[in-house]
Parts: structure tokens; sequence; C-alpha cells
């Protein structure tokens, strides 16, 4: 436990100085997947312990495209801060984060009883960068699903539950550059398997859902890499939701 404390420590100051996970370049114990959720919550404690709040979670390396750029299988869960939660066309500093990435997927809200209460697309930030040789699960649980933060749309951009089935386009504009697909849950095709698999997940580390929750779903779309001077832009069945420029 000791151990785990002080690697800990280090992870939150790498995050902090804008090098995370330089641990996992030689690391000096083997890291397994059962000890890198114990060194995500750790982390997470000490965020708390520094006045944070953990704002929901997320659910990654799930989509085919993201597990053929990682090399590797999910899913995998992340704790979203309510540090790092952004408004709709926010303008983001390149330099404050480690190699930025993006993800367009969708998200949802729960209630108080653990039902669906909305849902609505969101830009997933990341610091895309692996230390170790070769890309593995330890790795991308214990650096947090390498997440940094999520931009969302305002609430009047929020859809029903009830509106579900007439959602069929999920669309990222990168600049001149457009993804799009027509899956938009990666779970079962819907957003009661992403939440399932994340209850079964944190109840195997003694977690739980606390209603108002944001539950980011997993994408079947890319990591993209952006840079100083990108426009980014998202539309739920053509219709734009959310936006953010790097700067």
């Amino acid at each position: 436990m000791h151990k785990l404390i002080e690697l800990a420590t280090r992870q939150l100051s790498d995050y902090k100085n804008n090098t995370p996970g330089t641990w996992f370049a030689e690391p000096v114990f083997d890291m397994n997947i059962n000890l890198s959720y114990e060194l995500q919550d750790t982390v997470t404690q000490l965020r708390l312990n520094e006045g944070d709040s953990v704002a929901g979670y997320k659910i990654g390396c799930i989509g085919k495209d993201v597990k053929e750029q990682f090399g590797m299988d999910g899913p995998i869960r992340g704790t979203l801060f309510s540090s790092e939660l952004f408004s709709n066309n926010a303008v983001l500093s390149a330099s404050a984060y480690c190699n930025l990435a993006i993800e367009a997927e969708m998200a949802f809200v729960i209630d108080e009883y653990f039902q669906i209460k909305r849902v609505f697309p969101v830009i997933e930030l990341h610091n895309f960068i692996f230390r170790a040789p070769q890309k593995n699960l330890p790795e991308l649980i214990g650096n947090n699903g390498i997440n940094c933060g999520v931009v969302v749309p305002v609430q009047e951009q929020h859809r029903s539950i009830k509106d579900l089935d007439r959602l069929v386009d999920l669309s990222l504009r990168i600049n001149d550059s457009i993804y799009s697909t027509n899956q938009l849950w990666p779970i079962d095709g819907n957003p009661l398997g992403s939440l399932g698999w994340l209850q079964e997940n944190l109840c195997s580390y003694n977690k739980k859902l606390e209603a108002g929750q944001l539950i980011l779903a997993g994408t079947t779309l890319g990591l993209y890499t952006v840079r100083e001077g990108d426009q980014i832009n998202v539309k739920l069945n053509g219709e734009e939701i959310l936006s953010c420029l790097i700067q």
C-alpha cells in the first residue's frame, strides 16, 4: 500500500507537470489490471483531498478504430473530475496538455434511481502518450484512460432517453476533415450496455455511481490528435451540438 500511495503521488505530480505517466517508461514492479485500477482510484482520492470532485466516469478502448490504434481491447474505466469539465465553445490551450487528442462520443447523465436521464455528445480530451515500449491496458488504466477533460454541451442541447431511436448519426469535424458514425453506442448498441458494464466494474472496486454523474459511453470513432489553430465541431443527426477551439 505504501508503494501504491508513493506511486499515486508521483502520478499526480507528473499529471500536473504535463508529463503524465513517466513511471511506466521504466516500471520497477509488475502492474496488473487490478493494481492499475487501485492506482487510478488512489490518485482520485488524492485529487479529492485537494478539493476536486468526481463528475462521473468514462468507458474507453472499446470502438474498433481505437482498439486498432492502441493494439488492445477494452473496455476500461476512467474517472472524470469536475475541475476538467468545459462548456460549449471552450477555448483550450494546446500547451496545457501532452500531445492533445480528442474523441467525439455519446454520453449520458443518470438520475437518483440510476436510470438514464439525458443523452448527448461530448468532446473528450486526452493526453495521448504511452511510455511503455508496447501499449498495454495497465498503463492505460493507471493513467486514467489518458483522459484530461471533457467539453459538454449546454443542457438545452441534451436529448431525452425517449429520443434514443431517432439519434442515428454522430459526426466530428476537425477543420475540413469529417469523421462520422451511425454506431453511437459501442456496447450492445445502446447506452444501457455501457451503464451495466460500468456498474459492474465499479462494484468490483467497492465503488458506485451517484445521481447526476456524467457517463461517457465510448466511441466507435477514432482518437485524433489536434494542435494549435484547430477548430472542432460535433453534430448529432446533422445538427451542430458543441464545439471548441485549440489555441
